[in-house]
């Protein structure tokens, strides 16, 4: 894991294919991570309480949560790893769908580097069935080479850019089957974001 820096934030880019990603790339990876997870999740009575522990960065979907980036940027301003599914989701389909564009915005913001890192083999389907049937799983995880978007700043043209460069570090990681709708170099599926307004932040933005 060359790319994998030892120490100082990052925001990690990653391909949500199913529930075991966080725990697999904190396992591989031997770094603690700060995730996003989807907010209805602490409503779960064990599984909430556990999450919580360790310290996720509960979101509410479809809208720009500013609770949720501003306790991002403080992870990323103590030096932490935060790691976030630009897709918002798991891959309802086993490949890349729209990016959205809140990893760019903690890029921007913060101005710290983006480190792309891509599974294979984490689908629900696919490991819950060989774990019922005791099969093993045969997994794979990629760390690509950290990089830093354009300037820009945090207006919604610049976060689509950079939404689109997270999602092509991504795609270019994977092998085709996985790259769902960024096959094509010339296809650039980006949902419109407006950026929150966070404060107290230095960075880019």
């Amino acid at each position: 894991m060359e790319n994998m820096p030892r120490d100082g934030a990052a925001i990690v880019v990653f391909n949500h294919l199913g529930d075991a990603d966080p725990l697999i790339g904190t396992t591989i990876l031997q770094r603690q991570m700060e995730f996003f997870a989807k907010a209805e999740l602490y409503n779960y009575p064990i599984l909430g309480k556990l999450m919580d522990a360790y310290g996720v960065i509960w979101v509410h979907r479809g809208m720009p949560d500013r609770r949720a980036l501003r306790a991002a940027l403080d992870a990323l301003s103590d030096g932490r790893l935060v790691a976030i599914a630009p897709e918002g989701r798991e891959s309802l389909t086993g490949a890349l769908e729209e990016g959205t564009g809140g990893a760019a915005f903690l890029a921007h913001k913060s101005g710290l580097p983006v480190l792309p890192v891509t599974y294979t083999g984490t689908e629900n389907a696919r490991v819950y069935h060989n774990l019922r049937h005791f099969k093993r799983t045969r997994v794979s995880l990629t760390v690509g080479k950290p990089f830093k978007l354009e300037p820009g700043g945090v207006r919604q043209k610049a976060i689509q850019k950079g939404t689109q460069q997270i999602m092509q570090a991504l795609a270019d990681l994977l092998p085709a089957e996985y790259r769902g709708v960024y096959q094509s170099p010339d296809l650039q599926p980006i949902s419109v974001y407006e950026a929150p307004e966070v404060g107290g932040q230095n960075g880019s933005g």
